[in-house]
This record gives structure tokens, C-alpha cells and sequence, in this order.
């Protein structure tokens, strides 16, 4: 039946490690409980850069995104313990929180939740920073967002594997 059984055996125990997750090795952490609106984008017309400030407590981060001729748009909808799972961005995005509440972890330093409830924006920086956003609110909550500096074709979301620092 299986005629040169070493160079088999070899075939079948190289697939199946390519094919399991080896202890140690981290994966992306997919959004569940979240429902977005088809992505939109738009070019715009004139040579266009976004350059924003964000400073909390003693920590102030400039998002830069010089060619931000690429903008996208998306409305999200996040389920009662919705979340986004961990993901970058290429450029700046803003949010805007417009139905209940949601709460920003950044994959770098303490596990410490920003929350942002209806009515506010925030910022991220969209410079490779891992992050995390759930709905911890108990009612569904809808977002607004924006992307700055999107390639064209590109996707404005990068997976992440979970950093860490956070136990979810």
C-alpha cells in the first residue's frame, strides 16, 4: 500500500506540525460580537496629511499618516461582550461611540481599560500599536470610524496575536 514508508512518514509529520500550533506560538485573536457596515473609501482629490496629538496622563503620542490620500469609513455594531479581538492599523483611525459604551486596551503596558461612552471620540494612532476594544457595557453598543492612510486595496485592519499583558 505505501511503498517507501520513511519518505511517508516524513511527508505526513512535516504537514501535520505546518497543520497544529506549537505550544508557545501565538494567533491572531479574531473579533466576535461585532457587526460592521461594508467598508467605504474615498480618495481625496488634493495632496492630503493628518497629523494628530493625543496626550493623557504623562503620555503624549503623535499619529502621523503623510500620505493620507486613502480615507475609510465603517459603522460597527458590538453585541453585549462584543469585541474586536487585537489588531493594528496602518494609519490614524477615529472613533466615535454613538449608542452605549466601549472599553480601549492598549497591548502595551498594564491591562488598564479606557472606557468611552456614548458621545465621545478617541484616537489610535494607527502606528503598528496592538490594541483591543470590548463591549463591557451590557447593551449593544454603535461606532463610527474612520480611517486615515489606508493603501489603496489594503485592509485598514492588521490581526494581532494577543500581546500579553491582558487575560481575555
Amino acid at each position: 500500500m505505501w511503498k517507501n514508508t520513511k519518505r511517508t512518514t516524513a511527508g505526513l509529520a512535516l504537514v501535520i506540525t505546518c497543520l497544529i500550533v506549537l505550544p508557545g506560538q501565538t494567533q491572531a485573536t479574531p473579533p466576535g460580537g461585532v457587526v460592521g457596515t461594508p467598508l467605504v473609501r474615498g480618495s481625496f482629490t488634493d495632496d492630503v496629511g493628518v497629523k494628530f496629538k493625543l496626550s493623557f496622563g504623562d503620555e503624549t503620542i503623535v499619529a502621523d499618516a503623510k500620505d493620507a490620500s486613502q480615507v475609510a469609513f465603517q459603522n460597527f455594531t458590538f453585541a453585549p461582550g462584543g469585541t474586536t479581538g487585537w489588531h493594528s492599523h496602518p494609519g490614524p483611525v477615529v472613533v466615535l461611540v454613538k449608542s452605549g459604551a466601549l472599553t480601549y486596551y492598549q497591548g502595551s503596558g498594564p491591562c488598564v481599560g479606557r472606557v468611552y461612552p456614548a458621545g465621545t471620540a478617541f484616537l489610535d494612532s494607527g502606528d503598528g500599536r496592538a490594541h483591543i476594544a470590548n463591549n463591557e457595557s451590557g447593551v449593544t453598543t454603535e461606532t463610527s470610524v474612520v480611517y486615515f492612510g489606508v493603501p489603496e486595496g489594503a485592509s485598514p485592519r492588521i490581526d494581532e496575536a494577543a500581546p500579553g499583558n491582558c487575560d481575555f
